[in-house]
Formats: structure tokens, C-alpha cells, sequence
């Protein structure tokens, strides 16, 4: 019995031995750890003659033990049936049996959802044969009796050649899961396994979740496993996709396995499937369930990374420069005895990306053995001639003391307030924006629920009009206009405790000229509401010519909610103005370089601010696309603007190191500011209460700013990059990092409280706008979290791959639902959860990988996609919704 008795395959071992009138031989778990005891137990005093193991317990005795007793020509073992995982090479068997073993060889496959067994192949002896040297893959045999299997694609078509989807049920063979009293005849179950189906026969390709996208390839990670399983050297392996970004394979050796093994690799499999890295093992862990223990492998790996840490040493110059080279070439997937890097190469022109980077700058600082300040820019904007210079001079400087990274994690409050100061060419007194005359009411929605609402007298209305698209205004303030002769000026009400606050006298003006409203919470019988299934479906597709990374913003006119339009760029550097309804095309520009920054809307309605790959900001008129101005900076913009509603001024951040706040009618720059912390990737976020402009750079910085004057107001370091973007509450900002943390600061500076994940964090922070006490956001461990304002997890949400983009809160009258979360993973999946507990209200998958943030808008989800192409989903309620009163 080599199963637990929590592993389903227990249940056959326990009935066949007692329905055939066998021994049964139950051996405690301590003597399964030890294979030379193990063995002796089975074949020596019990003479064992069937044995049901996975492969990970048969490998467990290792590659000598195996041949010399388990399948020895003097074996007692009769029948050797492997399941519950890939089944080994078959060369890799070959080399365990001895050459006149007559032990009969099983390939064994099914679920537990189908109570173990159900399809079942004899390995041919002629096909074990030592003298043959051919190699192909196992066929997962035949249906038992009673079984049927069907092989089923995308569409649920069946596959009678080509690759699908595994389903297993019969007529009469019923399992009852979880809370089940009855399932119809013939119910078929998912297994969430791969096959190919040639010549009528079955070819498993892996599960499911085993499937990776790796440089644009899918791959399975098993396949590695096999192709490292057979070469000489190694004893057992198993391949890790250590959180989502490494490919680690984990080697038990024969002997003394050379780290260059890898390179073997290469002939058995193509570029985009090598590992990123080898570790040596005594042993492979195991589950109760005699499976490979991925958690304890990648615990391995972590200890691995740690202490490479502590003993990397670099011996001078030269060698930093080879292992550099030899760092490039890894992560890019080039082989070893590919010609030099260039000097003048730059790594994200060479195929690399974010996530590359970070692996880079990661393997460079544990090169070095120390924090390298700066690096990460260096990595994302220079030439590898210029990243050697950089960590020559820190890691072999005399004053490398000087360079330590924990000399910036003083107090913030301690630092002068006049630190910092920005380069001025305007007096810094706030200047309110007259545009009466040229004003444009409307809603503009952005990721992470950021909405802007512009209102006119002639046509005040409330955010929850336009097809229900809004929240309140940004950040725990809801703005409406008051037109003061022809200046237009911000209210802002906060609310705390359900109580509303406000000047006196802005209240006062408010009231005279009914623009002031108050969010009314809403009813228990409203909350209570939710459909029991959305449907997503395609509205309409844009083609943009290359992904679409950035994420899209929707604008709603107040006076026609029919024409509102979604503004998105695209690598292509082709920026496309698109109906949301109908989804035509109203006006296509071509910019100077790929865009990768989400648009932002003027204070006035009329113009689109976009960043550009070629270090130029873009001001279009909203109308037609036709360029009003292009403001310059020193490198590219990835950043997305923010707009004051009150001065008018843009802010956006730039791969140059610098925060710049613009005045788009005057064309001019009102200030810039350096940040000392690094390029500024993410989106400069804005509080009204207090007035603070918040910044992140790659630097791990994250500074407050006064957005009048650019000074300086105080700063905290994180210690890693920050992808992430900035977002506030009343009392508090928040912001991912890539050490896989959520940070929470008071607005004078102060850390309050962290939330650990388990992978980088690139995803912003989403503050829902209707409670105002949760916080959702996703990780690369594939999980979508949502915390409270204290920092407490309320629910997590396990998605089908990493989760790069921010989350999107609404509430839609249309959909008649409570509060909805929506999120995408890279895989392509499109999420609607219920925000309050996380629990699924409807799905989709794009046929690409996402990075794009969704936006909606009443009942229409708008995202960008990787397969060059923006989409307009329509979320439709499949089943009418139900109200359920509470008890």
C-alpha cells in the first residue's frame, strides 16, 4: 500500500488485495522515507509482487537501487503500475530494469473526481527492450469498463487528431462530489489535463496548471522534466515555475553533475523551454501523497537565493564583465557560445521586459552582494557597457560605504523640508483655470477607479449617470463645480464615519446653487442584490497593429452619454479615439514611438495628455486627434498624467528621473522636479485632502509633493522597485512593490502597515469608492486580494496566472448588482468577482496575454490585449437576479 489512505489510489490498493485474496503491506510512513529500508521491506522480507506508486515514489530509491532490486531479474514485483503524474521517458525506464526483468509495466491514469483508475496501457515488452534504442511517448491506454472518455477543444467540440481537453464520466460509473445527492447519467467530469489524440490513441501533455507562457511560447513544464530526466547524469528532477517568472530545475545527481549539464539541454529542447537556473539536491521532497512537493521546492529555491547572496564574490573587473555577459545571455535565452554581447546593447531592444529586468537587476545584486542603487533604471535605459560601469563603481569603489541602501531608510519627517526643490518658471500662488467658455461636462474613467467629474451649470449631474459609469470623484472627495464669474472652482466633501464635512462657506455656495451633493449610502435590499451568473461577451474588437498594454480611458459627455469614446495607445505608436458603443473608429493618430502610457483627460474635456517611448509628452485634441502641443523630456514616458481639477496643470513622471507638471494652454513647463529615488514608471497619483502629488520611481522612493510649487514634502523608501502606482485614502497612500509587499503610509509620511503576497506586486492599489474601506490589487503569486483599511485580508481570489493589472470597482444599476470587482490576469482571463467576498460572478479569456488595466462603464468592460487588440465586453446578467433578505 503506497498510497495514504487521503490519496485516492488507496482505495484500489485496499479492494483489489481483498477482492483478490492478497496480503496487504501497510508500511509506516518513517520507512518510506528511507529507501534502502524500503526496499528490503517490500522485496527482501514481504516479497511484494504488485506495487500502484507514482513515479516521484518509485524514483525515491534512485536510479541503482531501482535496477539492482525493484526491477531486478530476481524481482518478486509481478506488476508495476505508475500513475498519478507524467509517466517516465520511456528510455529512463529502459535504464532502470535489468536485462531480464519480466516485471509487466503499467501506465495508469485517472481523477479522483471519478474515484481514481480510469484508462489503463501495458508498456509492450518489445518496446522495453534494452537493445532498442527508439524513444515515444506513452499512450494512456484504453477506458476501464463502464468509462468514458472524450477529448474535447475549446468550442467542446470532440478531437479526433490534434490536442484537447480530458472528460471522463460513464453511464454507469457515478461519483458524488462535495455536497452532491444526485448526478444525471452520462455527467462527464473535467479533468483539467491535455492529451493529443493521434491514430486513436491518447498522449498526455500535462495538466492544466502546468502550462506556463514563456517568451511567447506555451510550454509544459513537464516536457522539461522528462527532456532533464534523461540525461546520464541525473538521478530524479522536478521543474519549478518559482513564482511565475524562473524556470528552476531541480537535479538529484548520480555523480558529479556539472552546472554546464544545462547546455545538454538544448538538444532535446527548444530556447524558450531551458531553465532559467539548475539546483543541486540531495533528495526530492515529497507529499503524503507520493507526489513532488512543489511549496518545499520552492522553499529550497528561496534558501538557495539567500545564501548565493551571502557567498557570491566577485574576484575583480574582468569577471564582473563575463558574468554580466553571461547574465544577459540567460535571461534572453541565448545559448552560451553565442558571440559577445555588444557593448552598446540595450536589454529591453534585445528581448527583454519588466519582469526580466527585475530578474536581472535581482541576479546583478546577488552578484555583488549588496543593494546597487540606481540599478534598475541603468538596466531599463542603458547600453550593458553602461550597466558594467554602474556596478564597477559600486560594487569595487573604495567609498562603497557611501552607496549603502540603508543610509536612505531614515525617517522621512527628519528630512528638510527644502531637500528637494523643484526648477520653477512660474510663481507658485494656486491659479484656478478659467475655460468656462471652451468647458466640456463629462465623466472620465481611468484604471484603479480613478474618475474625474466636470460639471457646468447648464448641465449638473450626478456621478452615477452615463450609464451608471462612476463612483465619487478620486480619492474619498467628491468635486462638483461651482462657477464663480467665469472661473470654475473645486469643492471637495469628505465623509468620515457617515458624517459630512465641509467649509462653511463652501457648503453655503454649494447649497445656493444646488451643485452640492452628498453620496447617499446604499439600501440593505441593494446590497443584497447579485446576478447569479454574468455572461462577457465580445461588444466589439479594435485592431491597433501591436499589444495594447496601456490601459484605455473612457469619457462620458454629460449632454449625450451615446457618444462616449475610449482613448488607447499601443506599441504600434498608433493612439485610436473609439466609440464605446458601437466601437467605430472616430480617429487614429500616429505618434513618434510606442505608447505604453494609459491617456488622460484635460481639466477642460478637450484635449488627451499621452506619453511616448521617445521621451515625448503628447497633448490631442480630443475631437479630432490633431497634436495642440508636445512637451520634451529626457526619456521615455511610461507614466500615465494625472490633472489637477482645480489649477489645471498635468503631472507625469518620466524615465529620466523627473516629475513635471505642465500647463497645457500656456504650453509651458511650471516646474520639474528631480527624483533622487529613479525614473518614475508608474502614475503620480493627487490628493485634495491634503494637497499632496504622490510619486513612485524605480528606486523604491515614494515621495509627497506639493503640487503648486514642486517641493519636496517628504519621502520613504521601500527598498525595491515600485511599478505600482500610488493610491489614497482619507487618511492614508498606498502602494505595491516588488518585494511582493503592499505599503500603507499615513499622509505625514509614517509607515502604518504591510501586506506580504507571495510575488511582485506591479498591480496598483484600487480604494473602493462606495465604502471606502477596501483595498483590492493582485499579485504575481495569481492571487487578487482584497484588505481593509487596517491592512487585514478580507478575502483572496486565486486567478490562472499572475495579476500585472490594477482592479477596477463599480457599482452598475444596469447589472442591478452589488458592488463588482473587475481584474484580468496575464493569461488573458477577464474576472468579475463580487467585491464584498470574491466570489465569481462572471469570466472570459482573450485570446492574448493582458497587462492592461479594465475600465467599466455601466454594463461594458474595456481592456487592452497583447494579440493587438482592444476589446469591449458586454456584461450581461445570465439568470434573473435574486434579493435575499436577511435572517
Amino acid at each position: 500500500m503506497a498510497s495514504s489512505l487521503t490519496f485516492d489510489p488507496s482505495v484500489v490498493e485496499l479492494f483489489i488485495a481483498l477482492t483478490s485474496g492478497a496480503s496487504l503491506l501497510i508500511v509506516p510512513n518513517p520507512i518510506k522515507m528511507m529507501p534502502l529500508k524500503l526496499s528490503a521491506a517490500l522485496f527482501h522480507r514481504h516479497r511484494v509482487t504488485v506495487l500502484q506508486a507514482t513515479p516521484t515514489f518509485l524514483r525515491r530509491f534512485g536510479a541503482q537501487l531501482i535496477k539492482s532490486t525493484v526491477l531486478s531479474a530476481s524481482t518478486s514485483l509481478r506488476v508495476l503500475a505508475l500513475g498519478g503524474e507524467a509517466f517516465p521517458a520511456l528510455n529512463v525506464l529502459r535504464s532502470w530494469k535489468a536485462k531480464e526483468n519480466k516485471t509487466h509495466v503499467f501506465n495508469l491514469y485517472g481523477i479522483t473526481e471519478v474515484s481514481s483508475w480510469a484508462t489503463c496501457y501495458r508498456i509492450p515488452e518489445e518496446v522495453l527492450s534494452a537493445d532498442l534504442r527508439f524513444d515515444s511517448p506513452v499512450p494512456l491506454g484504453s477506458p476501464l469498463l463502464g468509462t468514458t472518455v472524450e477529448v474535447r477543444d475549446a468550442t467542446g467540440s470532440a478531437v479526433v487528431d490534434g490536442e484537447g481537453h480530458v472528460f471522463i464520466g460513464g453511464k454507469e460509473r457515478i461519483c458524488f462530489l462535495d455536497d452532491e445527492v444526485t448526478v444525471p447519467l452520462n455527467t462527464m467530469r473535467e479533468t483539467g489535463d491535455f492529451v493529443r489524440v493521434k491514430d486513436a490513441k491518447m498522449f498526455f501533455l500535462g495538466r492544466k496548471d502546468n502550462q506556463i507562457k514563456r517568451h511567447g511560447k506555451r510550454l509544459n513544464i513537464e516536457c522539461v522534466q522528462q527532456a532533464a530526466e534523461s540525461l546520464c547524469h541525473v538521478e530524479a528532477c522536478a521543474v519549478t515555475w518559482y513564482r511565475q517568472e524562473k524556470l528552476i530545475l531541480f537535479v538529484v545527481p548520480k555523480d558529479n553533475l556539472a552546472r554546464d549539464s544545462l547546455k545538454e539541454l538544448q538538444k532535446h529542447l527548444p530556447t524558450y523551454a531551458i531553465p532559467d537556473e539548475l539546483v543541486l539536491i540531495e533528495t526530492l521532497p515529497f507529499t503524503l501523497h507520493g507526489k513532488i512537493d512543489v511549496s518545499e521546492l520552492s522553499k529550497i529555491y528561496s534558501n538557495h537565493l539567500n545564501s548565493r547572496r551571502h557567498d557570491s564574490k566577485l574576484s575583480g573587473a574582468e569577471e564582473l564583465w563575463e558574468r554580466l555577459q553571461y547574465l544577459w545571455k540567460s535571461l534572453l535565452s541565448l545559448p552560451d557560445d553565442s558571440p559577445s554581447i555588444s557593448k552598446d546593447s540595450l536589454f529591453l531592444y534585445s528581448g527583454g521586459n519588466s519582469l526580466k529586468s527585475l530578474r536581472f537587476h535581482d541576479e546583478i545584486e546577488n552578484l555583488a552582494g549588496k543593494a546597487i542603487p540606481g540599478l534598475l533604471e541603468v538596466i531599463l535605459s542603458s547600453s550593458i557597457a553602461e550597466i558594467y560601469q554602474h556596478v564597477l563603481k559600486a560594487v569595487f569603489s573604495s567609498e562603497d560605504q557611501i552607496m549603502n541602501h540603508n543610509t536612505v531608510k531614515r525617517k522621512l519627517n527628519e528630512s528638510s523640508g527644502g531637500e528637494f526643490h523643484g526648477e520653477y518658471t512660474k510663481p507658485k500662488s494656486r491659479r484656478y483655470f478659467n475655460a468656462a467658455a471652451g468647458l466640456i461636462a463629462f465623466i472620465a474613467l481611468n484604471r484603479g477607479n480613478r474618475m474625474l467629474s466636470v460639471t457646468s451649470p447648464e448641465s449638473l449631474m450626478n456621478p452615477y449617470n452615463a450609464g451608471q459609469a462612476g463612483t465619487e470623484l478620486r480619492q474619498q472627495a467628491s468635486y462638483s463645480s461651482a462657477v464663480t464669474s467665469n472661473t470654475m472652482k473645486y469643492e471637495v466633501t469628505e465623509n468620515k464615519s457617515g458624517k459630512n464635512r465641509s467649509n462653511p462657506e463652501i457648503a453655503s455656495k454649494a447649497n445656493e446653487t444646488g451643485t452640492h451633493s452628498v453620496e447617499q449610502a446604499p439600501s440593505e435590499e441593494t446590497l443584497l442584490k447579485m446576478p447569479e451568473k454574468l455572461i462577457l461577451h465580445v461588444r466589439w474588437k479594435s485592431n491597433m497593429g501591436k499589444c495594447v498594454d496601456a490601459s484605455p480611458l473612457v469619457i462620458i459627455p454629460a449632454t449625450d452619454d451615446l457618444s462616449a469614446t475610449v482613448y488607447v495607445g499601443s506599441h504600434s505608436h498608433t493612439m485610436q479615439a473609439i466609440d464605446l458603443y458601437s466601437g467605430k473608429i472616430k480617429w487614429e493618430r500616429i505618434l513618434g514611438d510606442r505608447i505604453e502610457s494609459s491617456a488622460c483627460v484635460s481639466k477642460c474635456g478637450n484635449f488627451i495628455i499621452v506619453g511616448c517611448y521617445n521621451g515625448l509628452v503628447y497633448v490631442l485634441r480630443s475631437h479630432n486627434g490633431e497634436i495642440h502641443c508636445i512637451f520634451t523630456t529626457e526619456d521615455a514616458v511610461k507614466s500615465c498624467a494625472v490633472v489637477h481639477p482645480s489649477t489645471g496643470l498635468v503631472y507625469i513622471g518620466s524615465h529620466d528621473q523627473h516629475i513635471y507638471a505642465l500647463d497645457i494652454y500656456k504650453e509651458e513647463c511650471v516646474w520639474k522636479l528631480h527624483c533622487e529615488g529613479g525614473a518614475v514608471f508608474s502614475s503620480p497619483y493627487l490628493s485634495i485632502l491634503p494637497d499632496h502629488l504622490y510619486v513612485a520611481t524605480l528606486g523604491g522612493l515614494l515621495l509627497a509633493v506639493n503640487p503648486d510649487t514642486g517641493n519636496k514634502i517628504w519621502k520613504s523608501s521601500c527598498g525595491k522597485p515600485l511599478f505600482s502606482s500610488p493610491h489614497c485614502s482619507e487618511q492614508y497612500v498606498c502602494i505595491g512593490c516588488v518585494d511582493g509587499n503592499v505599503y500603507c503610509f499615513s499622509h505625514s509620511g509614517e509607515k502604518v502597515w504591510q501586506f506580504s503576497t507571495g510575488g511582485p506586486v506591479f498591480s496598483s492599489p484600487c480604494i473602493s469608492s462606495l465604502t471606502k474601506q477596501e483595498i483590492y490589487f493582485g499579485s504575481h503569486d495569481c492571487f487578487i486580494y482584497c484588505c481593509n483599511m487596517e491592512g487585514n485580508l478580507l478575502w483572496k481570489f486565486e486567478t490562472t496566472s499572475s495579476v500585472y493589472a490594477t482592479p477596477f470597482v463599480f457599482h452598475s444599476h444596469d447589472l442591478e448588482s452589488e458592488t463588482l470587482l473587475a481584474a484580468t490576469s496575464t493569461d488573458g482571463t477577464v474576472w468579475v468577482l463580487n467585491a464584498k467576498n470574491g466570489l465569481v460572478a462572471g469570466v472570459d479569456k482573450l485570446p492574448g496575454e493582458v497587462f492592461s488595466s479594465p475600465v467599466v462603464c455601466g454594463s461594458r468592460l474595456v481592456v487592452g490585449c497583447r494579440n493587438n487588440y482592444v476589446y469591449c465586453l458586454d456584461l450581461c446578467i445570465a439568470e434573473k437576479t435574486r434579493t435575499t433578505r436577511m435572517c
